[in-house]
């Protein structure tokens, strides 16, 4: 897996703030960027929306609009995690990149960083997945992994993937282990588990025992 900063993109210069708008419009019809960073002397001074300089008077020039700039940038110590996390918040397929001395050295693509994810084995290597569920105040990650590992399963990644008020929900992807005895594992220590799974008995035993009633009472 490669490092994140491996993924750092210069393919387009910077857009200037002395550009006109008309400049910047024609730029995003050919690269189809959410956004993209505006420098000033060279500095970065925040992002320019491509569906917002569209409304924009095209004989003006960026640094009319600075008002309209976004603020956001990766720094190159960041991890991957962190990058993804400003990619969401911000609902861009690009993030300019800033080093420890606010230097401007390029920006992020949402395809490149995305793929990079891909390359982890949470997601490369073969495994099952468990989603299970369970009041917030009595979860805690440590009785996750343990539960997994006393069925002599191996995690290859975990994460929150809801949470409520009430209940918090956790993606686990294993390998190793017994599918069926992790699964009574997680129902004797009370989660609720939200995935459905061909190895799990106690569903297999309920469905056989629901048809055979649901077979008597048609008789």
């Amino acid at each position: 897996m490669l490092e994140i900063t491996d993924y750092i993109n210069n393919d387009f210069k910077a857009i200037d703030s002395s550009d006109s708008i008309e400049l910047v419009v024609n730029f995003f019809e050919e690269a189809r960027f959410s956004h993209f960073p505006v420098i000033d002397n060279g500095v970065y001074i925040g992002c320019i929306s491509s569906e917002e300089v569209e409304t924009f008077d095209f004989a003006k020039k960026i640094s009319d609009y600075r008002y309209a700039l976004k603020g956001f940038f990766a720094r190159t110590t960041m991890f991957w995690i962190d990058v993804l996390e400003v990619f969401s918040k911000n609902n861009t397929t690009i993030i300019p990149i800033l080093d420890t001395e606010n230097n401007y050295v390029g920006y992020y693509e949402l395809t490149e960083v995305i793929r990079n994810f891909y390359e982890t084995p949470f997601l490369k290597e073969y495994g099952g997945v468990i989603i299970v569920e369970k009041p917030i105040l009595d979860f805690t990650m440590s009785q996750v992994v343990q539960i997994v590992e006393s069925n002599e399963g191996r995690i290859l990644g975990l994460y929150v993937s809801n949470t409520t008020p009430d209940k918090i929900q956790v993606t686990i992807k294993i390998v190793l282990g017994g599918m069926n005895e992790i699964l009574q594992s997680f129902r004797r220590y009370e989660y609720e588990i939200i995935s459905e799974h061909k190895e799990d008995v106690f569903l297999n035993n309920l469905k056989d025992r629901s048809d055979y009633l649901n077979k008597y009472l048609s008789i």
